[in-house]
């Protein structure tokens, strides 16, 4: 004969209702008293009532126990004394319960608990909803309702009773509704496109996760042409439909700010602030309150203009320039660069405390030749977009497609513009295809001129080089060498001196050498390429 499993304890956690569940005489028996009607379900065993009351409800308290024991012998009562000066408080309420839950010995394996929510003021009710969704009480919530049409006769009087589970796993409807929301979101972030790249889906989701949960700073770095612009829009959208922002999103691309004008866009100005401040100008800050601004290439901001980017952000203030009173703005911050910013940091190019502020959130954005697989996937959103913006609907051939995703996603596809160099040869292709059908000649004309470019100005290798020194000699010299060649010069013609670029490019090993002769160093570098420092002071 089997045996059937014991049943385990039922612990109610309630608070005492100073109003509902008064009563004196006989007739209180006729009233619908949500503590005592409790326990008396027939289908409700209670095992033991934990009755949380204030000091001074202490005979209503008493009454009440009584009251229970004569209908329910079965159920014990244990009080629990929790004295508030104003239950209306709502952190005085919290922090009740919170010290009571967690004083509480609570044995899951052993007892079963439900928290009632039907008495006490609304701030109470609200307080233990919260700590039970939390899961500071471990229990479901049951929730009891007077009687429908209750004329005063006892046998009306118990009421009705529902039980909560919090715990949204164990709805399949919700779960599955849930992972719909999930699913959309993750989509919206790729703007529709089927990715495959693993690591790419998983940043992906990373950020789904934090977008919809928190409105604190986030930086998106990685190379030019990598989607940070289109990510950061996306996750504008996103936002905007959890109701987490409800302004605009306002762009700007931090590299074409400078001097004047970049204090001037970002934070605003009063009438006759400078030469040709002829009106008053909000500045983009303040356009973006109640919104999201997206500070692209944020590393290309001056210093002045960090400091006060870095107290807008937390302060939510900021002055304009030529004002006598500080302006606020609630904006929602995102940053992207293609910059190291924390060795920007190290030459001084970058504020410290401002990278503290907008990192608690970065996402790296790969380049597309580190996902090829997505190449395949993105080929056919851009044309499907060429379709949509231009009205004309483009497919390759079979052969040509294979030769195109071949040269894509092998080790010739650099693509140093990442997705705007795809998309743009997909626009190029997409035009010059006859008929609407890409043909092999289309791509292999395609793959000629993508060559040639990368060779001449592609940041892959012979960019800065083939300015300096010319196509024919670039071709020459080993990609290996043409790498570090190219990032010399870029320091080079960043650098305010030569003995500033020799602290950029020597910064790792200057502390470990006895003498520092980094200018020489640099002059003898370029020299063995034909070049000199004061080449690379100018266009080449």
């Amino acid at each position: 004969m089997t045996r059937k499993p014991s049943r385990r304890p039922t612990v109610v956690l309630g608070i005492l209702g100073t109003t509902l569940d008064t009563g004196k005489g006989p007739k209180r028996w006729e009233r619908w008293r949500p503590t005592v009607s409790l326990c008396q379900h027939e289908d409700l065993l209670v095992d033991r009532l934990e009755l949380l009351h204030d000091r001074r409800a202490s005979r209503l308290a008493e009454t009440v126990v009584e009251d229970i024991a004569s209908v329910s012998p079965e159920t014990r009562v244990i009080q629990h004394v929790l004295d508030m000066a104003d239950p209306w408080d709502f952190e005085e309420v919290y922090g009740a319960f919170h010290d009571f839950a967690a004083g509480y010995d609570f044995d899951t394996e052993r007892e079963d608990y439900l928290v009632h929510i039907t008495t006490g003021t609304h701030v109470a009710q609200i307080c233990n909803f919260l700590l039970t969704e939390a899961r500071y009480f471990p229990a479901r919530l049951i929730q009891t309702s007077p009687p429908r049409g209750n004329k005063g006769r006892s046998t009306d009087s118990l009421g009705t009773f529902s039980i909560i589970d919090l715990d949204l796993s164990r709805y399949d409807r919700l779960a599955a509704r849930f992972e719909r929301e999930h699913t959309d979101a993750i989509a919206s972030l790729k703007g529709g496109i089927e990715t495959r790249s693993p690591s790419f889906n998983r940043l992906i989701e990373r950020i789904e996760h934090v977008a919809a949960r928190t409105t604190d700073p986030m930086l998106i770095t990685g190379p030019t042409g990598a989607g940070k612009s289109r990510l950061a829009g996306r996750i504008y959208e996103l936002r905007k439909h959890r109701r987490l922002v409800r302004g605009d999103l306002v762009e700007v691309n931090c590299a074409t700010l400078r001097g004047d004008s970049a204090m001037s866009a970002l934070f605003g100005h009063k009438k006759g602030a400078f030469t040709g401040a002829a009106s008053d100008r909000a500045g983009l800050l303040r356009s973006a309150d109640g919104g999201t601004l997206f500070l692209d290439e944020i590393g290309e901001l001056g210093l002045d203009e960090q400091a006060m980017l870095l107290r807008a952000i937390e302060e939510k203030r900021f002055l304009a320039l030529g004002a006598d009173t500080e302006t606020s703005s609630e904006f929602q911050l995102i940053a992207g660069t293609n910059r190291d910013l924390a060795e920007c940091v190290r030459s001084g190019e970058f504020r410290e405390d401002l990278l503290a502020r907008i990192n608690l959130w970065t996402f790296e954005m790969p380049a597309l030749r580190d996902r090829p697989e997505d190449v395949e996937p993105n080929v056919d959103y851009e044309l499907e977009r060429y379709a949509r913006e231009r009205g004309q609907f483009v497919r390759f051939s079979a052969e040509a497609r294979s030769e195109f995703l071949e040269f894509a996603t092998g080790p010739d596809g650099i693509w140093p513009g990442n997705f705007r160099d795809l998309g743009a040869a997909l626009v190029r292709m997409a035009t010059l295809a006859p008929g609407g059908r890409i043909s092999v000649d289309v791509v292999e004309d395609e793959v000629v001129r993508l060559r040639q470019a990368w060779l001449v100005g592609g940041s892959a290798g012979g960019g800065l080089a083939a300015r300096h020194l010319g196509a024919a000699r670039v071709a020459e010299i080993d990609l290996f060498d043409l790498v570090q060649l190219d990032a010399v010069l870029e320091v080079c013609e960043r650098a305010r001196s030569l003995s500033d670029a020799g602290r950029t490019l020597f910064a790792a090993s200057r502390s470990r050498r006895s003498s520092i002769n980094d200018s020489d160093r640099i002059r003898k570098y370029l020299a063995k390429h034909g070049l000199s420092w004061e080449l690379t002071r100018g266009p080449g």
